[in-house]
């Protein structure tokens, strides 16, 4: 396997037993913000869950197909209805929603040819590596669980 894809995909699986942990905490801890005015941890990692069907749903299909990649969705609004939605959205339901989706997501890139990580694809105008634009997701997804283990 492309030592790249692996490093992905390490990442993506350590990040479910990370969140698998987040069933201890209490509800209360749960909603608490990362800080004033910032969002919870239910809307941290509720949010993380819209963006993998994007992955999954809006760029790794156009890959397979050789075909330029549609743009992004409106961040803002995506975000905000994902923060809805987790503030509505029971503990265990979020996170095994996380579960689920993340693990589709790790099945989905497991199937990923190893030529395709070392291919530029083309979102917009600009060309990136697909590891570069997964190890974007991946730094995102650092930044937030570093947000959330500073509050833990």
């Amino acid at each position: 396997m492309y030592k790249n894809k692996k490093q992905i995909i390490n990442h993506y699986e350590e990040s479910i037993d990370w969140v698998k942990i987040l069933t201890n905490l209490s509800e209360e801890k749960w909603r608490t913000q990362i800080d004033k005015g910032k969002w919870t941890i239910a809307e941290i990692i509720g949010h993380l869950i819209p963006w993998d069907e994007f992955v999954l749903n809006q760029r790794i299909p156009y890959l397979l197909k050789a075909t330029q990649l549609p743009n992004s969705l409106n961040a803002e609004f995506i975000n905000h209805q994902a923060s809805i939605d987790s503030k509505s959205r029971p503990k265990d339901e979020t996170i095994k929603l996380f579960i689920a989706v993340r693990k589709k997501l790790i099945n989905t890139l497991n199937d990923l040819s190893d030529e395709l990580w070392t291919q530029d694809f083309i979102i917009g105008k600009d060309n990136i590596a697909l590891f570069s634009y997964f190890a974007g997701l991946v730094e995102h997804d650092e930044h937030h669980f570093r947000q959330i283990q500073r509050v833990l």
